[in-house]
């Protein structure tokens, strides 16, 4: 295997996936290629990637319905790619469980430092002991969640932006420190990608995710966790 990593590259324009594909071997990845949902749904189960590269528009199943279909069976990082970021599909690839985005035409060393970012964070250990919110108790070390005595299921960045918090309790992060700390991005990145997950968070962390108790809206300021 590349010293990279596996990404899974689900693309049907042909000569896109080719490009990609070798644009990504010359940064070190190792790349596994399919031209539908369907195909790379089958080839995840049986040889599980560490990122899955997920183009929006595909024949047959689209990304969405695909990339939901992931989050039921793991939480690895997946990155959506889409035509255009002004559209509802950003929120609604968000929404469906992808951890990230990237718009038509990418540059490769971006779209690299992007899945670097996402390995590095999945790869390292986290935090001490264990963190309680509420009734909720996070094992950074162990990487569970449990609720009422029943685990929580998180992807890998809804359990990094939860810890963030947990581990900050009662101060305001903002958008921009959540992006760096949680994401890895030194850059002005979109505030979406925090505010999606954020509301993902709460109807599984919330009694009442429309009155949250715990994960609170400071607002023009960003959020905080309240005990």
């Amino acid at each position: 295997m590349a010293h990279g990593g596996r990404i899974l590259l689900v693309e049907d324009d042909e000569r896109i996936r080719a490009s990609t594909r070798l644009a990504l071997e010359d940064e070190g990845f190792d790349v596994a290629e399919a031209a539908d949902a369907e195909t790379a749904l089958a080839q995840f189960t049986t040889q599980p990637s560490e990122v899955v590269l997920l183009d929006l528009m595909l024949p047959g199943m689209d990304g969405f319905t695909c990339c939901r279909e992931l989050r039921r069976i793991s939480t690895v990082p997946v990155i959506m790619v889409t035509a255009r970021t002004d559209t509802p599909d950003v929120v609604a690839g968000l929404e469906a469980g992808a951890d990230d985005y990237v718009t038509k035409p990418f540059v490769a060393t971006e779209l690299a430092a992007r899945i670097r970012a996402l390995l590095r964070r999945a790869r390292t250990a986290e935090a001490p002991s264990v963190l309680m919110v509420g009734s909720v108790e996070v094992r950074p070390d162990e990487g569970t969640v449990v609720r009422d005595g029943q685990d929580v299921h998180l992807t890998r960045t809804e359990f990094r932006l939860l810890c963030e918090l947990a581990a900050n309790p009662g101060k305001v992060l903002s958008r921009e420190q959540l992006l760096d700390h949680v994401w890895g991005y030194d850059y002005f990145g979109d505030g979406r990608l925090v505010d999606v997950h954020i509301r993902r968070l709460r109807t599984k962390i919330e009694d009442d995710p429309a009155s949250p108790r715990h994960i609170l809206t400071v607002r023009g300021m960003g959020y905080k966790l309240a005990l």
